[in-house]
């Protein structure tokens, strides 16, 4: 009996990006189409199969860089997240890149609430499964700043609940701007979702 539950919650790609390295900054660099393996997008810094643990997770795992499964390979956010966050910090548009995202979806209100364990479903059989939802943090404040003056510090507050998610790849292959994905979701299913 399938645990997962597709639903009528479907969404385009509108933009896909890779950070590059993450030293020089958390900029992305928009893409057509990306090679997708079980590391993440690739040429992702923040692919691979394992990472060094971080300050998210200090309650589990005190001692920062030991060696953990990397659920924080993608990052993922919806235009409308995007666009309701530009308005709060005072821009007509926030570029996906200034977050460094990897993959903007458009048609899906309120994403950055998908339940933990969800997947997106890609037409071409790529699936990406949801780690948790993504906290606001100071990278994308300090690259907003550097771009727009006087917007960055806004950041944080117009962000929380509107970071999207991260996630892991669960199927490899190749996405493509324009092409949709289909979310499904874990038990239990929330009526928000169906």
């Amino acid at each position: 009996m399938p645990i997962l539950t597709p639903t009528d919650f479907t969404a385009e790609i509108v933009y896909l990006g890779i950070v590059p390295d993450r030293e020089a900054g958390l900029l992305s660099t928009p893409l057509e189409r990306v090679e997708v393996d079980w590391t993440g997008f690739a040429g992702e810094c923040h692919g691979g199969l394992t990472r060094p643990s971080c300050s998210r997770v200090t309650s589990q795992y005190p001692r920062k860089g030991t060696e953990i499964r990397n659920t924080r390979q993608l990052s993922i956010l919806s235009a409308e997240d995007l666009d309701a966050i530009a308005a709060g910090i005072g821009l007509d548009r926030l570029p996906p890149e200034w977050v460094g995202a990897n993959l903007v979806l458009r048609g899906i209100e309120g994403f950055t609430d998908a339940p933990p364990s969800s997947r997106l479903v890609a037409e071409g059989g790529v699936a990406l499964t949801v780690d948790m939802e993504n906290a606001p943090c100071q990278l994308p404040a300090r690259v907003i700043e550097d771009r727009a003056p006087g917007h960055g510090k806004a950041f944080k507050t117009a962000a929380r609940g509107r970071r999207g998610v991260t996630a892991w790849v669960e199927r490899p292959g190749a996405l493509t701007l324009g092409e949709r994905m289909r979310l499904h979701v874990p038990p239990p299913v929330s009526r928000r979702w169906i």
